[in-house]
């Protein structure tokens, strides 16, 4: 069990984080403030506990919970002093894997500033890493591919965008190479960041392509929140779909070097960017071959207007446009049984179809092994 891992610190505000806090200082070398290490805010542990701490000097009480329906469980668990103004606990019985979690400081919620951050649930909040027996996510002694970030206008609310862009290995120094392209989504409530800092994407792709087990590939990803602000949607993704196809996608292909035509594009996200991902897909088969549904269903939402399910009435029509069409569960998820009967119903329809599952509830645990899967039989 590797608990020193990069994957496991490296986070938005620190790709190596250097927990340091500044204080006063006064001695017989002079006076001012001075940095000094702190305690990192969450620590695995190497009998598999995961040690937390939090600085809080003046507070009465310190708690630490995961968020209800996780696998760490919305239980919360007390900290106590150690001194020096730090609370600390040692928890047992977290299962390997991602974990967002919360504080509670004298009751009301609150980050932690010295564990690694993301933006998840439509805030900052706090994660961290349960090591175990899967390495594939962690950052090996590899070639290591590139994330730029790129900023472009949407022609439909007017609205500067940002999405994030892997390169792989080598894609800076062989300028007459081309490459398939992967436009990858985030779930609700996250952002284009989200694959980056939660789901590792980087490091998986530079991994699997060190194994020699997928493709290599451009891999784009996009924030599905194109509101109108003037014109508020009744949604708030707005219309993602045409962002994508008029905006997003003209700028990667006059940017980078990707190979053309539906064969070579593919397009998957996790939860509502697996629908956001099933409705472009569906809508433009002209356009992507390859399509990833992860923890997602196919039954119609309520903000939608396409009814994805005509284009499973044809099958002879999708089988000749659809390369790959995969569907992932996590087999605790409380979407896993209408999953199985989104799946006997494409069965019935002959729809070709990959399946995958592993344990695991609505998590970045889950979605993790899903791009894994997905990326090897892609392109």
């Amino acid at each position: 069990m590797d608990i020193k891992n990069q994957a496991f610190y490296g986070h938005a505000l620190f790709f190596e984080p250097a927990y340091m806090q500044m204080r006063f200082y006064s001695g017989p070398d002079g006076n001012g403030p001075r940095h000094y290490q702190a305690p990192a805010g969450v620590q695995p542990l190497e009998n598999g506990d995961v040690r937390f701490t939090y600085y809080a000097p003046a507070a009465h009480s310190v708690e630490v919970a995961g968020l209800d329906g996780s696998m760490m469980s919305g239980e919360r668990h007390a900290l106590r002093p150690v001194g020096d103004g730090f609370w600390q606990a040692d928890v047992s019985g977290i299962p390997e894997g991602f974990h967002y979690h919360v504080y509670y400081l004298d009751g009301n919620r609150v980050p932690n500033p010295q564990a690694p951050f993301g933006y998840g649930c439509h805030e900052v909040i706090n994660f961290f890493e349960q090591p175990g027996t899967d390495d594939f996510y962690l950052e090996k002694d590899v070639p290591h591919g590139s994330v730029h970030m790129h900023i472009f206008r949407s022609s439909r609310t007017g609205n500067t965008r940002n999405c994030l862009v892997y390169t792989p290995p080598g894609y800076e120094t062989q300028p007459g190479k081309t490459y398939p392209v992967l436009y990858l989504h985030h779930g609700g409530g996250e952002n284009e960041t989200g694959w980056v800092w939660q789901g590792k994407i980087n490091y998986i792709m530079d991994n699997l392509l060190s194994e020699h087990k997928c493709k290599e590939m451009i891999i784009v990803m996009n924030s599905l929140y194109d509101v109108n602000d003037r014109h508020p949607d009744p949604f708030l993704p707005g219309d993602y779909d045409s962002m994508l196809v008029n905006d997003c996608m003209p700028m990667i292909e006059k940017l980078y070097r990707v190979q053309p035509g539906p064969d070579r594009r593919a397009i998957a996200g996790l939860s509502m960017g697996s629908y956001q991902s099933l409705t472009s897909g569906l809508k433009h088969m002209d356009l992507f071959a390859n399509i990833g549904v992860f923890s997602g269903a196919l039954d119609m939402r309520w903000y939608s207007d396409f009814d994805q399910f005509e284009a499973f009435e044809d099958a002879e029509k999708f089988k000749k446009h659809i390369k790959v069409f995969f569907v992932s569960v996590g087999e605790q998820e409380n979407i896993y049984e209408q999953i199985q009967g989104n799946l006997a119903y494409l069965k019935d329809k002959g729809i070709p179809f990959r399946y995958y599952s592993c344990p695991g509830l609505h998590e970045w645990t889950v979605w993790r092994k899903s791009v894994k899967e997905f990326l090897q039989i892609i392109f």
